[in-house]
């Protein structure tokens, strides 16, 4: 078995969609980023990769490039599990979480769950997503921004 763990955050700009876990989140702000800036699944694939020993998701999917501009991170998500089970790899667990003070997303974990497992041929129940504050501490409690943490679980 291989273990893996990815962060990501982003910070947030006035207007565009906001996305988390692949799921479209109704807010005035969005991520500054190259592509979809979806902080969980770029976590979530620098877990992965991190797990097989293959870099980071910059190495693979660089923001420069023009060809990953505003790409959906799930394409992303999907490329870097195709990668992983070339290496003989497969998804036991995923377990994810974002830390935002806002917007609130209890209701929106479901979908993402959905979504993150059939990108990654599991059931629901092998991905687990949690969301949390920080109180209104640091980067995100100031509303400037989201970040991500995400741990997954491989076996060969």
């Amino acid at each position: 078995m291989r273990i893996g763990q990815g962060i990501d955050a982003h910070a947030f700009r006035e207007g565009g969609n906001l996305v988390l876990g692949g799921v479209n989140i109704p807010y005035a702000r969005s991520m500054e980023a190259h592509s979809d800036g979806d902080v969980l699944l770029h976590a979530l694939c620098d877990a992965l990769l991190g797990a097989a020993g293959l870099g980071d998701i910059g190495q693979h999917f660089p923001p420069g490039n023009p060809e990953w501009r505003d790409i959906d991170s799930r394409v992303l998500l999907r490329k870097t599990f195709a990668m992983v089970g070339a290496e003989g790899y497969r998804v036991l667990n995923a377990d994810l979480t974002v830390v935002a003070q806002e917007p609130k997303l209890a209701q929106y974990i479901g979908t993402m769950r959905e979504y993150i497992s059939t990108d990654l041929g599991v059931t629901a129940d092998q991905v687990n997503i949690k969301a949390t504050t920080t109180e209104y501490l640091g980067f995100t409690g100031r509303g400037e921004g989201i970040a991500a943490f995400a741990v997954v679980l491989l076996e060969d």
